[in-house]
């Protein structure tokens, strides 16, 4: 990826977000960097990893727009227990036999949820409520109330099985859950199970491939201006 001259009149980046990082991290490095004004377009849980567009200056006003693309995702389900949320940011609990499903047998599970879906997000979401994230109060032990919401799943392929870690890839549109789709796929098998890894792969045209590490950005970032 091209180092544009000037971030703060605006341009698109690909970052690779680091895993444990949050998307406001990869931001706020960005930003105490460049000096530019900078937003991202669709964030990614602290234990995902993969494709962040962020934008600064002018093209912030495409956020919007990519955010609304198609996305595709790749990770692993771990069946047999499931997680207060959906993911391994908590405690594996509710321990469960797993069934000797094969890949084909894992796969007819999977094309139930391909297509349009009435989806419920997590409870530990950023989901905002009178203007908090909703998980601020989920880990206060408040109650939580979610609605349903309307999503599609274009593609979803079961790419490898080693039990009970389940190998997927996913195309899906905008506003879906990945750890609540591990979570549901679980309960329709009967056993449970929790999304145990995330790598975002791309976000309507734009892939991973063409990202860069947020490290390798920020030196290339001070080369560039060192040399004018």
């Amino acid at each position: 990826m091209s180092l544009p001259n000037n971030y703060q009149e605006g341009a698109v980046l690909l970052i690779n977000k680091p895993l444990t990082w949050t998307s406001f991290d990869v931001v706020r490095k960005i930003r105490n960097t460049t000096k530019a004004k900078i937003g991202h377009a669709g964030t990614l849980d602290p234990l995902a990893t993969g494709l962040l567009i962020c934008c600064t200056g002018k093209m912030t006003k495409k956020i919007n727009e990519y955010q609304a693309q198609e996305k595709e995702y790749t990770g692993t389900f771990t069946l047999g227990a499931t997680t207060p949320t959906f993911d391994l940011e908590s405690e594996p609990e509710n321990h469960q036999p797993v069934p000797e499903l094969d890949k084909a047998a894992l796969q007819a599970y999977a094309d139930r949820f391909t297509g349009e879906l009435q989806q419920l997000p997590p409870i530990h979401s950023a989901i905002k409520q009178n203007g908090k994230p909703i998980y601020h109060l989920a880990r206060k032990g408040v109650e939580v109330k979610v609605e349903p919401r309307n999503i599609k799943i274009f593609a979803f392929e079961i790419t490898a099985v080693e039990l009970p870690v389940v190998h997927f890839r996913v195309q899906c549109s905008t506003g879906t859950y990945i750890r609540s789709l591990a979570n549901d796929f679980g309960a329709a098998i009967g056993c449970g199970g929790h999304l145990s890894s995330l790598c975002r792969t791309r976000i309507g045209d734009f892939k991973l491939e063409d990202a860069v590490e947020v490290t390798d950005f920020i030196e290339q970032y001070r080369q560039a201006q060192q040399n004018g």
